[in-house]
């Protein structure tokens, strides 16, 4: 039988429902760009993310980029 404990961060409310991460929408998360996106910023002592301090996933720049190539393509069709 597989356990549905459920963790919220109390740094940033993050989710995990019987271990595996969730994002805010209800779709399957990744620790570690949690961590390039919140946690490695903005996370303290009390953040529950497994991933908090190892380096990796995608980072605000990473998304800035890709929005820039995404807008840049909607322009050119």
């Amino acid at each position: 039988m597989t356990s549905l404990d459920t963790k919220e961060c109390p740094k940033c409310q993050a989710t995990w429902i019987g271990g595996q991460h969730y994002w805010y929408t209800g779709k399957k998360g990744n620790e570690l760009d949690l961590a390039g996106l919140v946690c490695n910023n903005y996370g303290d002592e009390t953040c529950i993310n497994p991933c908090a301090g190892i380096e990796g996933g995608v980072t605000w720049e990473e998304r800035i980029i890709t929005l820039g190539r995404l807008e840049d393509e909607s322009q050119d069709g």
